[in-house]
């Protein structure tokens, strides 16, 4: 599941791949990025943000603004970044201006990195989204969301609501601690996926924090013993995953051992034995043991 770790290590692989070359090609397979050509463009760096992937490029001199018209100067529709499909979002003039292409991986999106001539095994054909090419790389994304292609000194329309980033470089555990205490009467089950709190929870470590800490998660965010000491967790749980690709939360990597009560309903808690039990919480499911994590407002 993509989650804070997993984009930041998706955003390593493009990093490496691409930062500081020249693209040779593209290919938008969105409807309104579809005649958008980034030949040419240098890629600057990769980055990401919470769930969000920023990749940073620079266009030519004189090139003209993605989407304008020959003339006209602009781009049709500037400022709009709607959709799941993607938009081109622009000013006044491409040519050696600094550009984001935003993606964010939602539940089921992805890039991968190719050598130019390897076969492309990730994902069926049809859910790529872009393809992006160079002398010695092809990054191509699968069933990317939110693809939007604006001028880098605009990415806070984008990215600007979310909370400190777990995995940033200018993490502040104070400001995240801050922003949950102002909601106290929220569920830390929900308040832990909120971005704008802290950018970068997925379910899969909401419920693994919340186990770790021995707090259910219905407890109102103003009645969990140490606030401080849960943002502190989660911020290790998710560095600790960073350069690997199996997520997990107990040191173990083999399959079936890497989480405590996330994807085991019904199977034995890993301290107490009590079978992990699985309930809605807002619009997602939690995992959780009712004995370690003992509180009278769960189901």
């Amino acid at each position: 599941m993509p989650e804070g770790d997993t984009v930041w290590n998706t955003a390593r692989v493009l990093q490496r791949a691409l930062a500081g070359v020249r693209l040779t090609g593209s290919d938008f397979r969105v409807p309104q990025l579809a005649g958008t050509d980034l030949t040419g463009w240098t890629v600057r760096e990769s980055a990401s943000r919470g769930k969000h992937l920023l990749l940073r490029l620079t266009a030519p001199a004189g090139t003209p603004a993605p989407g304008a018209t020959p003339g006209s100067g602009g781009t049709p529709g500037a400022g709009g970044t709607s959709g799941a499909d993607g938009t081109a979002a622009g000013g006044t003039s491409g040519g050696g201006r600094d550009w984001t292409l935003h993606s964010h991986l939602r539940m089921d999106g992805a890039w991968r990195a190719y050598a130019p001539g390897e076969r492309w095994a990730a994902r069926p054909a049809h859910l790529i989204r872009v393809v992006l090419r160079s002398a010695g790389a092809v990054a191509v994304g699968y069933h990317l969301h939110e693809l939007a292609l604006i001028p880098t000194d605009q990415e806070e329309s984008l990215v600007g609501h979310l909370g400190p980033d777990l995995l940033g470089p200018d993490w502040d555990p104070a400001e995240a601690v801050r922003r949950l205490a102002a909601q106290p009467d929220a569920t830390i089950g929900e308040a832990l996926l909120d971005q704008r709190n802290l950018a970068g929870v997925g379910n899969l470590y909401k419920c693994e924090v919340l186990f770790l800490r021995g707090v259910s998660p219905w407890t109102p965010v103003g009645a969990v013993p140490d606030l401080t000491g849960t943002v502190a967790l989660a911020q290790r749980l998710l560095a600790a995953n960073r350069g690997r690709w199996t997520q997990s939360t107990t040191g173990s990597l083999h399959r079936g051992q890497t989480s405590y009560v996330y994807g085991r309903r019904a199977q034995p808690c890993r301290r107490c034995g009590t079978a992990i039990r699985k309930e809605e919480l807002g619009e997602r499911v939690t995992y959780w043991c009712p004995v370690c994590q003992p509180d009278r407002s769960a189901p």
